[in-house]
């Protein structure tokens, strides 16, 4: 009876906090054992109470916060101001904004918690609040209550550390689409009255005049006017990129259009290494090193005339002419009119062999491992990599997202590009609101600035040839060090424990044909409409001692 009452009373309790799942129920001793249980005879069944079920739920905002929110703007302190700009430093949105910006932010904004199908926005209305998500997601819709987002296999969706309604704040024109909650979501708001009146609208005129004065300052935008200018501004959004931070998986499929107003930006490109000749013929060549040949095998190779000769020869079956020599003998001992009682030693009685073993004219791989097959050939299974390689660098003042859009279709480049970010300030332009806007003159510049991106072969070839120079170096340094044979000072320091080994990157052919191998971590990527790719940064191959290469230049010594 007592765990019947306490699932109930828990049951009771969390209904009455409506959705308040940061507020933990259970008591934390209860967390090592977290199962109560009995067995009910009339029943017949064990009745469980899982604590874990009213235990306190990450991710929410927290309740120290939610209290800062609740009181009046003017009653805050500036340490509570201050702890509540820290909270929100997770939200996007919030963080593109500049420092003093944020703090006044901070100062009047207060939480919202709304359930599904809650509207938030309302098409054709007034706009009086500005929201930025915390949890959840939300869906913008055309129709007046929403309901449309729910039966569209692909809505548009705002995730959390998004923001929406900010343009309400600062002009008295209606909602231009409908906004519904598609989940469970918490919101930060900041009213129209508390907005003006600790001036924070002038603060936003400030940032949009220095964004302004960045637009005419371009050459793009040369020819357009002022209004026009200022329409642009309002279309978009500045965000805000650290070093190393991922911008868009595929920008040459996104639905908008990209400017760089600080920093810079990479452009990557994740290629499928099997897919390349180059990279076929390379793993092969180093993996015939494996076996123990002479070094003139591998370096001294035929042409390829003397090579379909030699196949030719060598397939070809065996024969055995012996009875054909013995008739010849006979012959030639009637004319010379002498005996032919002594044996002859022949392979055969009467007829001549027709078939015999076949030899091949490739000496026999000993690789023994999984193979996989490719367009050009068999290759290993763990040969079947990918990397990321970088084509091109974005500097300010660039528009990424327009890649060869006014080409025909038949002549568009349509491989997936990544971009990421080296610390960086870039606006976001939908495409069909940019298109729109552009004249003649500024599709002349941007057909002149786009770039014709190298092909997947070419950056294979790259790639091979920076890692094998990459290789060759390190044996260089590596056979100059050694003589003198002073390891290398290492301070002592407890070891941290992480994913990440340097080892994990390295594709290391050496031990492909090896049973047991190494264990480390590796990393996938993902791609479209294929599985799972295997990302390495080099290939460890098996290779030739430096020696062997230069043989004049044996001594460490005179190679230095």
């Amino acid at each position: 009876m007592d765990i019947i009452m306490m699932i109930r009373v828990c049951k009771m309790f969390r209904q009455g906090l409506r959705g308040f799942r940061e507020y933990q129920i259970i008591e934390v001793p209860h967390r090592k054992h977290p199962l109560f249980s009995f067995w009910d005879k009339k029943k017949q069944g064990r009745i469980i109470f899982d604590t874990e079920d009213f235990v306190a739920e990450e991710g929410h905002f927290p309740p120290r916060a939610i209290q800062i929110t609740q009181k009046k703007p003017s009653w805050r302190t500036e340490q509570e101001i201050q702890a509540l700009c820290n909270v929100l430093q997770v939200v996007d949105s919030y963080r593109n904004y500049t420092e003093p910006l944020q703090l006044l932010l901070a100062k009047v904004m207060r939480f919202e918690r709304f359930g599904r199908r809650r509207v938030i926005l309302k098409k054709g209305q007034r706009g009086s609040s500005f929201y930025f998500i915390y949890v959840g997601t939300v869906a913008v819709t055309e129709d007046e209550d929403g309901s449309s987002a729910f039966l569209d296999p692909r809505p548009t969706l705002l995730h959390r550390g998004s923001c929406f309604g900010e343009m309400g704040l600062l002009n008295t024109g209606t909602r231009r689409a409908t906004v519904v909650c598609f989940e469970d979501t918490e919101f930060l708001v900041v009213d129209r009255e508390d907005f003006l009146a600790n001036k924070l609208d002038e603060e936003v005129q400030k940032d949009a005049e220095s964004r302004f004065e960045f637009f005419r300052k371009l050459d793009l935008f040369q020819s357009w006017s002022d209004e026009k200018l200022w329409q642009l501004i309002t279309l978009g959004k500045i965000e805000k990129y650290s070093y190393g931070q991922l911008i868009e998986k595929d920008f040459v499929e996104s639905s908008f259009v990209m400017l760089i107003c600080k920093g810079s930006c990479e452009v990557l490109r994740l290629i499928d290494l099997q897919t390349s000749p180059y990279y076929y013929k390379w793993i092969w060549q180093h993996l015939e090193l494996i076996d123990d040949r002479p070094l003139g095998t591998h370096l001294n190779e035929t042409n390829p005339v003397m090579r379909f000769r030699e196949f030719q020869i060598k397939s070809y079956p065996l024969q055995d002419f012996s009875c054909l020599k013995l008739l010849h003998l006979q012959e030639s001992w009637k004319q010379q009119e002498t005996s032919f009682n002594k044996t002859i030693k022949t392979s055969g009685d009467s007829l001549p062999k027709l078939l015999g073993p076949k030899i091949k004219s490739k000496l026999a791989q000993s690789i023994q491992c999984p193979m996989v097959n490719t367009q050009f050939g068999e290759l290993p299974k763990e040969a079947v990599v990918g990397a990321y390689m970088k084509i091109h660098t974005v500097e300010e003042g660039e528009i990424v997202g327009f890649h060869q859009a006014f080409l025909p279709e038949s002549h568009r480049d349509m491989r997936p590009l990544i971009l990421v970010s080296l610390g960086t300030e870039l606006i976001r332009l939908r495409k069909e609101k940019f298109y729109e806007m552009i004249d003649e003159e500024t599709r002349e510049k941007l057909l002149r600035s786009d770039i014709e991106y190298p092909s997947d072969d070419d950056m294979c070839q790259r790639l091979l040839k920076e890692n094998s120079w990459n290789i060759f170096r390190k044996d260089l340094v590596r056979l100059l060090v050694e003589p003198r044979k002073i390891p290398p000072f290492t301070p002592v320091g407890p070891k941290k424990k992480s994913i990440y080994k340097p080892k994990s990157l390295i594709l290391d052919l050496c031990s492909v044909n090896k049973k047991v191998k190494p264990h480390h971590p590796v990393f996938m990527a993902s791609q479209k409409y294929l599985p799972p790719l295997r990302i390495v940064q080099a290939i460890s191959a098996p290779r030739h001692k430096i020696q062997e290469l230069l043989p004049q230049y044996k001594n460490a010594g005179v190679l230095l």
